[in-house]
């Protein structure tokens, strides 16, 4: 059954990658043509040189073809003809065609009559109600806008409009990398698009050929991430949630991309990209993070118009990012990294454009504004951290300083029901922290699972020693069997009772594991020394486990042994106390109960010199004070 699970994790971890590469590739913007720019204007030109390939036409902008039909409109004068029911000298015409002749701005009519045409100046055409005014009676409309010939003179006006100025022939250059793309060259490469969509129809085995190393460059760059997490990160590629996690970061950050340069004219840094290493640094260390930013980078950077200014401004904000979010303890910390994202890309946009340019005309203001917009949306992703939190199962480091206020409901009932057992926790907690900084392990975290690694011991706090007062022990009334069996529940008891908080599974593996597969000691000696010859059942006297199988809760394994142990040292020398660590830790590691860690020889050899010195702090004699002598 284990094996099935696990061929149906690597199988949804597969597919995981596969459909992210398929989104990516049918996300990619299509091309009909063989023009394969994304072209913006007023920036360095990104791409190769461009040769005119073929002779094309410079097409007009629609602004200049505006202006063209303004200038030949500006003569141009309707038809009216003479309503022939009435018959009156002054040229008087209906409110609709009196609107009809302001709205377009014309300065004079023509008045046909058979064969011939009149012109007259707008000014001298009254509405009925100027006329009345002239004649003092109700005079109707005395011409009609004849509809038909102003069409189809107007029709015939706007097909002399050439929609072209200028050619450009083969052979001749248009572009090259790292020039400005002015007005002109804008125009002329937009010309040179229309062309090529006109003539130049992308056939079905290029569209194949097109699709085909698109797959391969997203396989590539993909397969590097895959290939990192197998060398450094292989817990990572183990679990099922962060490989998800990343598939869907990335995709998200990718479409994104796509959806913006396929129907947008608005600029890509506008994407927060930032979202990648800022979010996955929250979950997972930074070195992750920047590989995964580095892989969407260079992804999207396969369909961006200038992509070496592209990815110079990502990659940099991307490692500032990074090192700006060590642990994010608290929100405002966000904040900050945005400042610094924003800061950097202000930075490096103004140093490459100058570079490359040498000109600061080419600076794009808005540009600017688009990095702010980028900021304000890396702040936002404190809303997906949440999301992805609670979708994946993740643990966050604000959600870990918030499980460790001593004054959350679980933790107080403890200090109040198990005062003992609440001291024992925060010693071990700090004991555990200070460990887990000398070998880099995650402080935050072990001092959570510290903190609750014991509630168990809520459901029967006085069978605890440490909470029993008067020096009356209930368990050395119970035979062994039914001593033990309390002893032993309190992991059980204390998992039960994480669940029902919806304590994070994270934090649930400390509970489990901090006494591993070891034997309750007391009891199992006792009760081999009150049977001799007696084989005697170990799983009756062990813990269920499971071992511990991360660093930090084997520092907390070891930190919850030597902190209860030290309780009943009689005296606290330094040879005691380094005694009684390096036995507790020994016992364990003969116990095998870190074969399942990665913990290293001198991972251990330094929690051991931690242990020892903290110890010796919290437990150093004191002088004792002198009275004074009787006189």
């Amino acid at each position: 059954m284990a094996k099935l699970s696990n061929l149906t994790r690597h199988a949804i971890q597969v597919l995981a990658f596969v459909a992210l590469v398929a989104v990516t590739v049918l996300s990619f913007p299509r091309y009909n043509s063989s023009f394969r720019y994304h072209v913006e204007q007023g920036k360095p030109w990104g791409y190769e040189k461009v040769t005119a390939e073929f002779d094309f036409p410079i097409y007009k902008t629609p602004a200049q073809l505006e202006m063209d039909r303004r200038t030949l409109l500006a003569d141009f004068a309707p038809c009216f003809v003479c309503d022939t029911a009435v018959r009156d000298t002054l040229l008087v015409a209906s409110i609709e065609d009196l609107n009809y002749l302001e709205k377009g701005g014309y300065q004079r009519i023509a008045l046909l009559s058979g064969h011939t045409s009149t012109y007259y100046p707008v000014h001298q055409v009254l509405s009925p109600k100027q006329a009345y005014q002239v004649r003092g009676a109700e005079v109707s409309p005395t011409i009609l806008l004849d509809t038909a010939n102003t069409n189809r003179l107007l029709s015939q006006l706007e097909a002399s409009i050439s929609p072209t100025q200028g050619v450009v022939l083969e052979g001749q250059k248009i572009i090259d990398r790292g020039e400005l793309v002015t007005d002109e060259k804008y125009q002329i490469l937009t010309s040179l698009e229309r062309a090529c969509a006109e003539n130049d129809a992308v056939t079905a085995h290029q569209r194949t050929l097109s699709t085909t190393g698109r797959v391969i460059m997203v396989c590539l760059y993909l397969g590097l991430f895959v290939l990192y997490l197998l060398v450094f990160r292989r817990r990572y590629l183990q679990s099922l949630s962060a490989v998800l996690f990343f598939a869907l970061l990335s995709g998200i950050v990718i479409v994104m991309s796509c959806a913006m340069l396929q129907y947008t004219s608005l600029s890509i840094y506008l994407i927060p990209f930032a979202w990648v290493p800022v979010i996955t640094r929250v979950f997972y260390d930074a070195r992750t993070a920047l590989f995964l930013h580095i892989v969407t980078v260079l992804i999207v950077s396969l369909i961006v118009p200038a992509p070496v200014e592209f990815f110079f401004l990502q990659i940099a904000a991307g490692m500032v990012a990074v090192s700006s979010l060590s642990d994010m303890t608290r929100r405002s910390q966000l904040a900050q990294t945005a400042g610094w994202v924003l800061l950097t890309y202000a930075l490096a946009y103004t140093g490459y454009t100058f570079a490359s340019t040498g000109d600061y005309l080419t600076i794009n203001p808005y540009t600017y504004l688009y990095f702010a917009l980028n900021a304000a949306l890396i702040i936002m992703a404190y809303g997906l951290i949440f999301l992805f939190e609670k979708t994946f199962r993740l643990l966050s480091s604000i959600t870990l300083v918030e499980l460790t206020d001593i004054n959350s409901d679980l933790l107080h009932r403890l200090a109040e029901e198990a005062p003992g057992t609440f001291q024992h926790s925060m010693q071990v907690s700090n004991l555990a922290s200070e460990a887990a900084k000398a070998i880099g392990a995650n402080a935050l975290l072990v001092r959570t699972g510290a903190l609750y690694h014991d509630i168990g011991k809520l459901s029967n706090p006085g069978c605890f020693i440490e909470n029993q007062h008067a020096g009356h022990n209930p368990l050395l009334e119970c035979k062994p069997e039914e001593a033990v069996r309390i002893i032993i529940s309190h992991v059980t008891e204390g998992e039960a009772l994480a669940r029902k908080h919806h304590l994070p599974e994270m934090v649930i593996h400390f509970i489990t594991t901090h006494h591993g597969t070891s034997l309750v000691r007391y009891f199992y000696n006792s009760y081999v020394n009150a049977h001799p010859g007696e084989e005697v059942r170990r799983l009756d006297f062990q813990y269920p486990g499971p071992k511990p199988t991360t660093r930090e809760a084997a520092i907390l394994m070891m930190a919850d042994a030597v902190e209860a142990r030290s309780r009943s040292l009689k005296e606290y020398t330094e040879e005691e106390i380094y005694e009684m660590v390096d036995t507790m830790i020994d016992t364990q590691i003969a116990d095998g109960q870190f074969s399942e860690t990665p913990l290293s020889f001198k991972d251990v050899e330094d929690i051991r010199e931690v242990f020892k010195l903290r110890l010796m702090a919290i437990n150093h004699q004191r002088i004792s004070y002198p009275t004074l002598n009787k006189v």
